[in-house]
């Protein structure tokens, strides 16, 4: 449990806050906190603590070789969005990343996850990425995941506990329950450098987005490391709505692409530097092309749901956690057995910015 006199002062200083959402009231923490991660939440006498950060790895075999100590399973890192998945009482629950209760992937657990799972394990938390065409919130998607979405298990935590479970437990579970998991590669050493980067070459050729090392010790250090593909697609989706991230996301990016040919030994073409390039204008000539036709840049997404409220649900969690976006609801409606909604994510910034100059507005630079 978490000290009330730590509690006091992370609300003080507007790091954490109560929430009220989907008939639960909880404690949020909103950022990382002293040793608290940004995204735990407390559920009365019970703590779930926010997912820790994982370092990311630039130059492979240095890293390797400097960050483990020991053998480490290396598994796939998935395109999605991270969620914990646990019961409070009789209901399961999904939060985010950033501790929201999460409408769309509460409403969807159960055709995903045997629910006998948290039925006989009460006490545990599963770590899971939702990754898919068919989400509410990123754009990005694996090339195994075609239509609607998918959940892939990669952790498993005990509430009130910030560690995870063994690599071998964790399976163990996974296969009782028939849960979907992430890819595991297999057990590796720092000297095994030449056949780790062989797998990420065919990653990067399968348009798949990393691993992660997991260190099978008691410290289980982690690291992540991402292909070269993946760093290129983030820059084409999100070109179109480049005002509203920062710089270092794109140079951090365009460092990453360039170590990982020069360390894997990607030769260097001119088609290369035309697929950076085209990311970027694409992205920016796409925004132009929408603006003038419907005076807005946007992106639409839809996604199924078994109840409507909880369609709703999430449209008011949109609403009130997005910034710098306007949602707006296209339409809701019921198709067999789900609620299909679909809706736009308006992007003020680059709308404004275009409206300006494509209005004839002056820039001082």
């Amino acid at each position: 449990m978490i000290e009330v006199s730590l509690v006091r002062e992370a609300v003080k200083q507007r790091k954490a806050r109560s929430e009220s959402f989907l008939g639960f009231e909880y404690l949020r923490f909103s950022d990382d906190f002293r040793e608290i991660p940004r995204g735990t939440a407390v559920f009365q006498e019970t703590v779930i603590w926010g997912y820790p950060h994982i370092g990311r790895i630039f130059m492979l075999e240095r890293g390797l070789r400097e960050q483990f100590e020991k053998p480490f399973w290396v598994e796939e890192k998935i395109d999605g969005y991270n969620v914990r998945i646990f019961t409070v009482g009789d209901r399961i629950i999904a939060l985010s990343r950033g501790g929201y209760i999460c409408p769309f992937t509460t409403d969807r657990v159960q055709d995903f996850i045997d629910v006998r799972f948290f039925e006989e394990n009460p006490d545990l938390v599963l770590c899971v990425e939702v990754a898919g065409p068919e989400n509410p919130y990123i754009e990005e998607s694996p090339p195994f995941v075609t239509e609607d979405v998918g959940f892939f298990v990669f952790d498993v935590m005990r509430k009130d506990r910030r560690d995870f479970l063994g690599h071998r437990e964790k399976l163990s579970l996974l296969e009782k329950y028939a849960l979907p998991g992430v890819e595991v590669f297999g057990r590796f050493t720092p000297e095994d450098t030449e056949q780790i980067k062989r797998l990420l070459l065919q990653l990067d050729r399968e348009q798949r987005e990393g691993v992660v090392f997991k260190e099978d010790s008691e410290r289980g250090r982690r690291a992540k490391y991402i292909t070269s593909y993946a760093n290129l697609n983030d820059i084409r989706i999100t070109a179109r709505n480049m005002l509203q991230l920062p710089p270092e996301y794109y140079t951090n990016r365009i460092l990453r692409i360039v170590l990982f040919m020069e360390e894997e030994g990607v030769e260097r073409t001119e088609h290369l530097y035309g697929e950076l390039g085209k990311a970027f204008i694409e992205g920016l000539f796409s925004a132009i092309e929408q603006y003038r036709k419907e005076h807005r840049v946007y992106r639409t997404f839809r996604c199924r749901f078994r109840s409507r409220e909880n369609a709703l649900a999430l449209m008011e969690l949109l609403h009130r956690t997005s910034k710098h976006i306007q949602v707006v609801e296209r339409e809701l409606k019921k198709e067999g057995d789900y609620w299909i909604l679909s809706f736009d994510k308006i992007f003020l910034n680059m709308t404004g910015l275009l409206g300006h100059l494509l209005g004839g507005g002056l820039v001082f630079d």
